[in-house]
């Protein structure tokens, strides 16, 4: 754990298309972190801008308009023009960040950085495919988040209401070998539940209470370190307490909306 003092700067991702830019950097700034919304283009004329920053986030959208498939256009232009940030991000010295949300996370699969060192081969061991249904989906979900789980992001964390947006979240695994591997080495740190807090559970669960089919439930990965975790529910579209879609009819108040947590939980992994 860094044990750097100040509040901790974030480098949040932008691209034509990304639409969630100004909500994840209000969420960390809510948080008590230094945010700054930067566009992809800036970086790659000058990448030496990386080094202001000690979190790297990817928030979501639809990153060129999700042409091809979701998230791969800025997965290819980060391979082929960023490697170097990501690298330092992802590796480095052990002392940063990365969040990937929604879209984000779909980058952050096309890049390989969640599922890395699962696979003995070069071959990905999981990826984000089409819902079941074939559409997008819009609702709000309930979360359970993996006790064993080393994410920085969901620590202290049991379970969360999000909602979540897209067509392509659905979790696969390669093989019950590789589900196996991620899970047991507590790297798939939020799942699907419903909402009788019944925890984790790897029996695939119906729609809607599971929205798009993914194996085991996963709605967020995190690598082996867990400073390194992306989700497909938004954390940024429930940070007050209003944000909670039946705030005026709940009998108790709570002071904040469950995603704050998390941003605060990256925040004071730098105190």
């Amino acid at each position: 754990m860094s044990t750097q003092s100040v509040a901790p700067r974030v480098l949040v991702l932008r691209a034509p298309g990304t639409n969630c830019d100004e909500e994840t950097a209000f969420a960390f700034e809510k948080a008590g972190a230094i945010a700054e919304r930067v566009h992809v283009n800036r970086l790659i004329e000058n990448p030496a801008l990386k080094d202001r920053y000690q979190i790297l986030c990817f928030p979501g959208g639809f990153s060129y308009g999700d042409d091809i498939a979701a998230g791969r256009i800025l997965a290819t232009r980060l391979r082929e023009h960023l490697a170097g940030m990501v690298d330092s991000f992802v590796h480095g010295n052990g002392d940063r960040l990365v969040l990937g949300i929604c879209n984000g996370m779909q980058v952050m699969m096309r890049l390989g950085v969640l599922t890395e060192g699962v696979s003995e081969d070069d071959q990905p061991p999981a990826t984000l495919t089409w819902n079941n249904h074939g559409r997008f989906e819009d609702r709000w979900v309930h979360l359970a988040v993996d006790a064993k789980s080393p994410c920085v992001f969901t620590q202290g964390i049991e379970k969360m209401y999000l909602p979540m947006a897209h067509a392509e979240g659905k979790f696969v695994a390669r093989d019950e070998s590789a589900l196996s591997r991620l899970r047991d080495a507590g790297r798939l740190a939020v799942r699907y539940t419903d909402e009788s807090d019944a925890g984790v559970s790897d029996e695939v669960l119906p729609f809607p209470i599971n929205p798009n089919g993914a194996d085991a439930n996963v709605a967020g990965v995190c690598d082996a370190s867990g400073r390194v975790f992306g989700l497909m529910p938004h954390p940024e579209r429930h940070i007050e307490a209003t944000h909670h879609p039946f705030w005026t009819r709940r009998k108790e108040q709570p002071e904040h909306g469950d995603g704050l947590a998390m941003f605060q939980n990256a925040v004071q992994w730098f105190a």
